[in-house]
């Protein structure tokens, strides 16, 4: 026993072992590298799964007809930069007429949001009236409503006051705070600012119109934001309404005019469909892109108290 005990004293490496206590620090050290390594390897593989729907779109517009859906890859042999041409002008009107058909109702539907579903939301949120509670349960429940169930009432009801292949059937509901989901988001949001600065501007002689203009409005600019980030996403991109209310090619917005790239009895030119399914693209993409910091705190900052 003294003789192993002289041995292990007079080794190089002292009265240390082989697993030391520093190399065990330097294994846990490593355990956390390794993990967010593992970690952003699958968000990046996870997203570019995710984004190549969209990335071979791009590169397929730049294709001719016949290799469009005989390469799956990512990468060109033929560059046909027609595609764009052919697609902007396919129709009688080039294609910038049905964008600014979406953008006539997508900005009619933002200011209708806007303005009614903010004053519905200050409602619920400081006003003291019979049945608020339960108009707000019923509100809720419109949320899960499917459009489609309510879409042949509102077509004869729309048929009715003559309003078929016009903009008004698409723009005029906003301004009457149909789409819930907004509302109950601005709810949430000004049942978080301070009762106490309603009931100063209450001092000074403020009535709701006063408050709601100048003390709550100010304070909404997050969640203003959002509704019209998520509107104008959603009103673009919207083909089902659309297609049901519009029936002249005059009248017809990007999603619809897309679709009549799609012939089932002649030839589709898919490269010039896919190519102005990019254009169509990109205002979505460009709103997104500079708004992302106000849709984020609008999220963030909702049903905050």
């Amino acid at each position: 026993m003294t003789d192993t005990l002289a041995k292990t004293a007079d080794s190089p490496s002292g009265a240390r072992p082989a697993g030391s206590a520093p190399a065990r620090r330097n294994r846990r050290r490593l355990r956390p590298a390794i993990r967010s390594a593992l970690k952003h390897a699958v968000l990046i593989l996870c997203a570019l799964v995710m984004l190549y729907p969209v990335l071979w779109m791009v590169v397929s517009s730049l294709r001719p007809n016949d290799e469009i859906f005989q390469d799956p890859g990512l990468f060109l042999t033929n560059l046909e930069a027609g595609n764009y041409g052919e697609g902007w002008n396919a129709f009688s009107k080039p294609f910038s007429h049905f964008m600014i058909n979406s953008a006539i109702v997508v900005l009619g539907a933002i200011v209708g949001n806007l303005i009614a579903c903010s004053m519905a939301a200050y409602a619920f949120a400081r006003l003291e009236f019979r049945g608020r509670k339960w108009w707000f349960a019923i509100m809720l429940l419109t949320i899960m409503l499917p459009v489609h169930v309510i879409i042949v009432p509102q077509y004869v009801l729309f048929s009715e006051f003559g309003w078929i292949n016009t903009f008004l059937p698409l723009i005029v509901p906003k301004f009457l705070a149909t789409d819930a989901f907004f509302v109950f988001l601005m709810v949430q949001f000004i049942r978080g600012i301070p009762t106490e600065l309603d009931e100063a501007a209450r001092i000074d002689g403020a009535g709701h119109p006063r408050i709601f203009v100048q003390v709550i409005l100010p304070l909404m600019v997050p969640a203003l934001a959002t509704t019209a980030i998520f509107t104008f996403i959603w009103v673009w991109n919207d083909f089902f309404s659309q297609l049901i209310y519009l029936t002249d090619p005059e009248m017809y917005t990007v999603p619809v005019a897309l679709r009549a790239f799609v012939d089932g009895q002649s030839g589709t030119n898919w490269g010039a469909a896919l190519a102005m399914s990019v254009v169509s693209l990109l205002p979505v993409f460009l709103v997104f892109l500079f708004g992302q910091r106000f849709l984020l705190r609008g999220i963030a900052t909702t049903g905050g108290k």
